[in-house]
């Protein structure tokens, strides 16, 4: 299954493909404040690949909070929060926003209420190499 998706303006995009096709997809609603206030409901696949696209890198912003572990990918022209990476061991890991795709059946999702407070470090960031997309790859636009 090829999953797109992206920022509402276009200028972030995704393309997630998940095979074997997915008969649900895990949405994970995390309840810190920042994924509260954007509706960050988070998924991946560990055997996917993400392919990820900004068409003007000056309109991509990045924020880290809390741990700074995690690098949020909003857009500064719309304000979507498509995706979030992690660097693990020098490698990069991602989880896309579910409220960020553009073609999916809505029955296909399960949502699931997450928190993460009081994990150490260590632990989320094993779980990140353990859950998270690890096939992941920005594409230049030209631009």
């Amino acid at each position: 299954m090829l999953v797109q998706g992206g920022c509402h303006c276009g200028n972030i995009s995704f393309e997630l493909t998940w095979e074997p096709d997915p008969s649900e997809i895990p949405a994970r609603a995390c309840d810190c404040s920042f994924c509260t206030k954007h509706h960050g409901v988070w998924t991946s696949n560990p055997a996917g690949t993400l392919s990820v696209k900004v068409e003007d890198e000056s309109l991509l912003s990045r924020y880290f909070f809390g741990t700074r572990t995690a690098q949020f990918h909003v857009c500064a022209r719309c304000g979507v929060v498509p995706l979030v990476t992690s660097t693990v061991d020098e490698h990069v890991y991602a989880v896309v926003n579910v409220n960020a795709f553009n073609s999916v059946a809505p029955s296909l999702l399960r949502p699931v209420p997450v928190s993460f407070d009081g994990e150490s470090i260590e632990l989320r960031l094993a779980r990140r190499k353990r859950n998270w997309i690890a096939d992941v790859e920005f594409v230049a636009t030209g631009r």
